[in-house]
């Protein structure tokens, strides 16, 4: 079937007379039985019952309009984001993202972003809490945790990149108190905890899930520790310092495992990856320019260029992984 045809079969259900849907279509309504009976026997299949005063689907009927539709609006939606292509997008992006993953990897991608498309300006705002979108005018967040909640049906995930962690510890601190040899040793370690992203329904921050990276075998154990913060970046400076072991985003830690500054701990066994999504109002009714942010972020985003355990350690010290 080609596009006139899906045309044709929703003008004569939608106006229930042969006559009108041609009238519609400007033209003839000869042609329009004509193409209609071609269609049914090219599909097999009656569309339409046909009376002297009006013509209904049938349930065959239905369903091809249905499908219809469905790549009607798919032809749209390709030709608007053809014309938006064409033309350069203009106008203002607010944009919630959170503080580390904001600063160290979407701040840079968003300047980089501005100076292709100079017509276009960009708020960042950068939180620990994802704040109400739509009651406050965003356009979208880059979220390192799932959103949930009323939020989360009112607005749709796109993954921009994996987002893989890792146990790592610096090496002074495996010179006093000895290198894990199993999971459940690190129950008698002094682990760092991040309470990032913290509510009480979410899950425990004292029991870290982990799982074989080759077998899949899932482990859980309980850690405790002396130090525990909500800022993710003062656990890090704390486990560069030698405190104690920590669980790790590798797109925050690969620049330390490079330099030997932190060494891998364990490293047959990680969390499952997560993801970073980016949330936005449905894609029919996002601007050119967020439309445009979008299409950049997804390749530009280091799940393509560093967040993957392979690509993240790739160039790393072999002792050091």
């Amino acid at each position: 079937m080609h596009r006139a045809d899906l045309e044709l079969v929703l003008a004569i259900r939608a106006h229930g007379t042969l006559s009108a849907a041609a009238l519609h279509l400007d033209i003839t309504a000869p042609a329009v039985t004509k193409r209609l009976a071609a269609i049914e026997r090219q599909l097999g299949q009656r569309l339409f019952l046909r009376t002297t005063r009006r013509v209904s689907a049938t349930a065959e009927g239905d369903v091809v309009c249905e499908h219809a539709q469905t790549l009607l609006q798919g032809f749209q939606d390709m030709e608007l984001d053809l014309q938006t292509r064409q033309a350069e997008p203009s106008g203002q992006i607010r944009l919630a993202a959170t503080f580390g993953f904001g600063r160290l990897w979407l701040g840079p991608a968003v300047a980089r972003f501005q100076q292709r498309h100079p017509r276009i300006t960009v708020q960042l705002q950068l939180t620990e809490q994802l704040p109400d979108l739509a009651a406050e005018g965003y356009d979208g967040a880059v979220w390192l945790w799932a959103v949930q909640g009323r939020q989360a049906s009112q607005w749709t995930s796109r993954q921009l990149a994996a987002n893989q962690r890792v146990l790592v510890a610096a090496p002074a601190y495996l010179a006093r108190h000895g290198t894990p040899a199993r999971v459940e040793d690190l129950a008698r370690h002094a682990c760092l905890i991040a309470r990032e992203n913290g509510n009480s329904t979410g899950p425990r921050f004292d029991v870290w899930q982990l799982q074989h990276v080759q077998s899949g075998a899932p482990a859980k154990v309980r850690i405790q520790g002396p130090l525990a913060s909500n800022s993710g970046e003062l656990v890090r400076d704390w486990c560069v310092g030698g405190n104690g072991i920590m669980l790790r985003s590798l797109w925050d830690i690969a620049p330390l495992l490079t330099n030997g500054q932190l060494v891998r701990v364990l490293p047959d066994w990680a969390p499952a990856p997560a993801i970073v999504p980016a949330a936005f109002p449905s894609r029919r009714g996002l601007s050119p320019a967020v439309r445009r942010f979008l299409d950049y972020l997804g390749e530009a985003m280091p799940g393509r260029s560093g967040l993957s355990t392979r690509q993240a350690l790739q160039g790393l010290d072999g002792a050091n992984i």
